[in-house]
């Protein structure tokens, strides 16, 4: 579930309820499609490198900004990609990287080696037509997928 957030920047609540892991010893034979993590935050297309550091401020936790227009995937940054002296109100995509992505049906290990990859430890699934279906990320411990279960 994408959680969208307004054009001020305001979130709208959503119900979001602990999901169980798979293992990454245990993704043998699955697909990204498995081991996806639906529930995350999409910005909008439009948003300002103001508006995404900010976002990234509230949260220590927070590694990845993707940006979405109507379920498409338009690029993602790290905190690295706004900070600096950039105008704050240049449109983040602009900065905006389109890649790396992994699609649904590639199998989990590889979005596995794609998410060890980048520092931000999460690659965003995307299908053949553009359209962003959620993240493949890992846990801390690099031991399981976040928010999986099968």
């Amino acid at each position: 579930m994408m959680t969208p957030l307004a054009e001020g920047g305001q979130q709208q609540l959503a119900t979001v309820r602990p999901m169980p892991r798979t293992r990454v010893s245990d993704a043998a034979g699955l697909t990204v499609a498995d081991v996806i993590h639906e529930r995350f935050t999409a910005l909008p297309a439009n948003a300002t490198i103001g508006a995404v550091s900010d976002w990234f401020a509230a949260s220590s936790s927070r590694r990845m900004a993707i940006l979405a227009d109507a379920g498409r995937y338009v690029g993602s940054l790290m905190p690295a990609d706004v900070a600096g002296d950039l105008d704050a109100a240049r449109p983040a995509a602009e900065v905006a990287r389109f890649a790396p992505t992994v699609a649904p049906e590639a199998p989990a290990s590889a979005g596995e080696a794609l998410v060890l990859s980048t520092a931000a430890r999460r690659v965003p699934v995307v299908d053949a037509g553009g359209r962003l279906l959620g993240i493949v990320s890992v846990t801390g411990d690099l031991t399981a997928f976040c928010g999986t279960g099968l």
